[in-house]
């Protein structure tokens, strides 16, 4: 297939990939999937991936399909099944970063790099510092330190092992290590001293690694595909595959991660003749995807934001539930600045950051008498002020006007003690300067958004959550709810700037999917009473809740309501996961046992106890013809929205998963006429909408439509399709409902397509427009 013939999603399904749904399994959803109206599959990563992968973002070989998946033939398989009912294919790729696997060996790129050392031809593949450990690259393996390890006798020699059975090897436990040529027979302290590698505790990884990392996981390695040669060998499989017609198209996979964002999509443009690809950028605030980046938009993180957000109500939030805007502020530039202090989770980070100054300031006596610590604290203030997760530096070019003006923004004078302050300026003015060298300012870019992800999203949205349904990727619990004069400017850019960008409100990385998130938005609207439900589900909680820690008890009270009814393991696993991102009683790398115990006694206690677990039951109920209202609305807007919506799998029936792991199981797809209730609407809805929204053109005029009514929101598309919902339902029903308001529909005879009704015309009242659904989709007839 030519590249002329593919055509932009109008639509598209993600499938997670995994051992037990690989390739064969996709493609026997592809005629449940073309029926549902998609015009496209979205595939998490294909590549060969560390065995056992339920995810593929650990790719250990950019050369293979992965043969768990059902390898390349079973994707040309899918891909000609998907065809034959007139799907596309879009795939997930992983640009930034590779498995560090166990054993290593696995990664034969990786392997060669650690063996031959800095003149092997795969050192440039990895972002390593190698100067930083003496010519070694750190990896923090060992659960003690290498005295005691080499005490008990923990390394060991084998032969006839490696990628391809034929070395002698170095062995601890799992992990195995190639031997460096010619250090195979030396004594076992001086054969670990002439590696280029070094063996090290586990515990050493926050402060002196010396490769870059995704985020803080030790075992992915960042790629260099900044590089050309590494482009070319890391992308030539995909790229071979999209010219031959098995894959139309990209989601690029943690952009900000990259060093030049933009070249990056340049190159890959120029690559596969302007494929479609969206990128998982995240946007903060009012940002907005650089106009410059040659790709179809985001993967719809700041989609899910807007239609969450005007269906929520900001003031409820505000008005009982803890003044959010300054706690969650603080708790942000709090979980920001833990992470890059001194032994911090990204100290390692921050060092070589130092390093790159003082490289940069080494040869200019006017650059000089700045001592290390001082850069290291102007930095640290840098990262942590940072408002959004990255600049965006090109070589050669000054930084844009938004990341230069937010770099500028911090006073010298609040980053170090007066007669420092000329530290500051230096290395704010190394950031701005197009003329510092280049690794500087990208690192720096990268380094921010690690902090932004690790500090906010998974430290301090497991803090200060007022309404968990606010604290999403991409989210801004500071300032909660969107009125519907925001969301209508947002729509209206998006169809104007990037009318084939992705849209999304369920993701593999979403907290809690939409459904959830859904059922957690209406306790916006009823606050008080909210309160009062969790004081009594706290008195009937075995041990009286989590006395303790009331804002772990309110994690998990929000959780449980969230995805109720939930088994008490899955419950449990969760909020131990939460707590340990909060990172203020207990954390991963040094749990606090009895805490945790604490937790999971209270999580376990929900479902299994008959008194909270009935009043949570009647809770739910309560909520749940509001939690309609809001998930037949959010679907609505989603489909017929600018933007090309992304359903998660199983996401067109009503789907209450929380994080992953959890949102990230092997999905069914029940029987046609299976489905009851709410599950039947939703379905019916997704359907209709979707075979409505495969004739509409991409660049489709967005039109707000006025309603009589606060409670209503409407737009138009390309003067065919209205939309119509109903927003803030509890608040409706306490005024008395729709009473005598009524819509006055754009001129001409119209069809209500999910219920069937005809011959509508002039103003129509919303309690008959809006009665038997909650959401409206018209049609010109």
């Amino acid at each position: 297939m030519t590249h002329a013939e593919r055509r932009a999603p109008t639509a598209s399904y993600r499938l997670q990939l995994q051992p037990g749904f690989g390739f064969a399994e996709a493609a026997d959803a592809v005629p449940y999937l073309a029926g549902l109206g998609v015009s496209h599959l979205h595939l998490s990563p294909v590549l060969q991936a560390v065995p056992g992968s339920r995810h593929g973002y650990d790719v250990v070989d950019h050369g293979r399909i992965s043969a768990e998946l059902g390898g390349e033939a079973g994707l040309r398989a899918l891909a000609a099944r998907a065809r034959a009912h007139g799907l596309g294919l879009i795939a997930d790729i992983v640009p930034n970063h590779m498995a560090a696997p166990t054993p290593l060996h696995l990664n034969r790129a990786l392997w060669q790099a650690l063996r031959e050392g800095p003149a092997s031809p795969f050192a440039a593949w990895f972002d390593v510092d190698w100067d930083a450990q003496q010519g070694r690259v750190l990896l923090p393996v060992l659960g003690d330190r290498l005295g005691v390890v080499l005490a008990d006798g923990g390394f060991s020699l084998a032969s006839n092992d490696g990628p391809d059975g034929d070395e002698q090897v170095l062995r601890y436990g799992p992990h195995v290590f190639p031997l460096r040529p010619g250090t195979e027979s030396l004594p076992l302290p001086e054969l670990l001293r002439r590696q280029w590698y070094r063996p090290a505790w586990w515990r050493l990884a926050g402060t002196e690694l010396n490769y870059r990392r995704f985020f803080t996981v030790n075992d992915l390695i960042a790629v260099r595909v900044e590089l050309p040669e590494v482009f070319d060998a890391t992308h030539a499989l995909l790229l071979r595959l999209h010219a031959e017609g098995v894959l139309d198209g990209f989601r690029v996979d943690h952009p900000d991660g990259l060093a030049d964002p933009r070249g990056y999509l340049r190159r890959l443009r120029d690559a596969t003749g302007g494929a479609h690809v969206v990128v998982e950028k995240i946007l903060t605030g009012p940002e907005t995807l650089p106009a410059d980046w040659p790709c179809a938009g985001t993967t719809g993180y700041d989609a899910l934001r807007q239609v969450d957000g005007v269906l929520t109500d900001g003031a409820g939030v505000v008005r009982a539930l803890r003044p959010p805007a300054a706690q969650a502020t603080a708790a942000a530039l709090r979980g920001r600045a833990e992470l890059i202090r001194p032994e911090g989770d990204l100290d390692a980070e921050v060092a070589r950051l130092v390093r790159e100054v003082e490289a940069a300031c080494a040869d200019d006596p006017a650059r000089s008498d700045h001592p290390a610590w001082a850069v290291r604290e102007a930095v640290a203030g840098l990262l942590a002020a940072f408002p959004r997760y990255r600049p965006y530096p090109v070589p050669g070019e000054p930084l844009p006007d938004a990341d230069a003006g937010a770099l500028r923004a911090e006073p010298d004078e609040s980053l170090l003690p007066a007669p420092f302050t000329a530290t500051a300026a230096l290395v704010k003015q190394l950031l701005l300067d197009p003329g510092s060298p280049a690794s500087l300012r990208a690192r720096f870019a990268q380094t921010a958004a690690a902090v932004a992800a690790k500090g906010v999203e998974d430290t301090a949205f497991y803090r200060h959550h007022p309404l968990l349904s606010l604290n999403e990727v991409g989210g801004d619990p500071a300032h909660p709810g969107v009125g519907p004069e925001e969301f209508h400017g947002y729509c209206a850019r998006i169809a104007r700037d990037w009318p084939a960008t992705m849209t999304a409100l369920s993701t593999h990385d979403t907290k809690r999917s939409a459904d959830a998130r859904a059922r957690l938005a209406v306790l916006a609207e009823l606050p008080e009473e909210w309160l009062v439900e969790q004081a009594a589900w706290s008195a009937l909680a075995p041990g009286g809740g989590l006395p303790q820690d009331p804002d772990a008890e309110d994690l998990v009270f929000q959780t449980a309501l969230a995805a109720w009814p939930i088994d008490g393991e899955r419950l449990a696993a969760v909020a131990l996961k939460s707590v340990r991102e909060a990172k203020l009683r207990t954390t991963w790398t040094d749990p606090d046992p009895a805490y945790e115990d604490a937790v999971r006694a209270l999580a376990l206690s929900l479902p299994a106890t008959p008194e909270p677990a009935a009043r949570i039951t009647a809770f739910a109920d309560r909520l749940a013809p509001y939690a309609r209202v809001n998930t037949l609305g959010s679907a609505l807007l989603h489909l017929t929205m600018p933007g090309a919506p992304d359903l998660y799998q199983g996401s067109e029936f009503p789907l209450y998963t929380l994080v992953d792991p959890d949102n990230r199981g092997i999905v069914t797809f029940p029987p046609p006429g299976a489905a009851t209730g709410l599950a039947a609407e939703k379905a019916a809805l997704t359907r209709t909408a979707l075979h409505l929204r495969a004739g509409l053109d991409p660049k489709a005029d967005y039109r707000p439509w006025a309603t009589p009514s606060p409670h209503a929101l409407a737009f138009l598309r390309d003067e065919s399709l209205l939309t119509v919902v109903t927003r803030l339902p509890y608040g409706l029903e306490r005024a008395g409902g729709w009473r005598d308001a009524t819509l006055t529909l754009p001129e001409g005879v119209w069809s209500e397509a999910l219920t069937g009704r005809h011959g509508l015309t002039g103003a129509v009242p919303l309690a008959e427009l809006l009665g038997p659904l909650p959401a409206a989709l018209l049609t010109r007839l």
